[in-house]
């Protein structure tokens, strides 16, 4: 069996750059390109855990601006922002958490299975995120 547990810890990193803001988190770019590839990673192993079976699956941009919109986490982002960047912006966000090892691929699949919902569970996954990296939504 595969090990859920398996964290970032067990890589070398050094690229991550950890003390930013999460203002600047939300628009790296080249993390959300890496997230994206990490979140529909997650999103089929949730699908795939809960089928019983392999299922690969995208997110679409709709759900991924939506979920962070739940999460407060939209009035963080520049006034005219499409919903591409605000999914840009979730996926940024989701794998840098997982970068910084904040939480576990584990952990990340147990939240992604809480709802039928996958908006509702991105959400709040993103709200769960946050105050673990060290700030605070007003």
């Amino acid at each position: 069996m595969p090990d859920i547990n398996f964290s970032s810890e067990d890589l070398d990193l050094s690229f991550v750059k950890k003390d930013r803001s999460l203002a600047e988190i939300l628009t790296d770019r080249d993390l959300a390109a890496l997230g994206d590839a990490f979140i529909n990673f997650v999103y089929s192993l949730t699908l795939s855990l809960k089928e019983k079976k392999p299922v690969g699956r995208k997110l679409d941009n709709v759900k991924l601006a939506s979920a962070l919109r739940k999460a407060g986490l939209r009035e963080i982002l520049p006034h005219r922002v499409d919903r591409h960047r605000q999914a840009n912006a979730a996926e940024a966000l989701i794998v840098y958490a997982w970068l910084v090892g904040v939480l576990s691929l584990k952990e990340i699949l147990q939240i992604m299975g809480t709802s039928e919902n996958i908006e509702d569970s991105l959400g709040r996954l993103l709200q769960e995120i946050v105050p673990k990296i060290g700030f605070r939504l007003s």
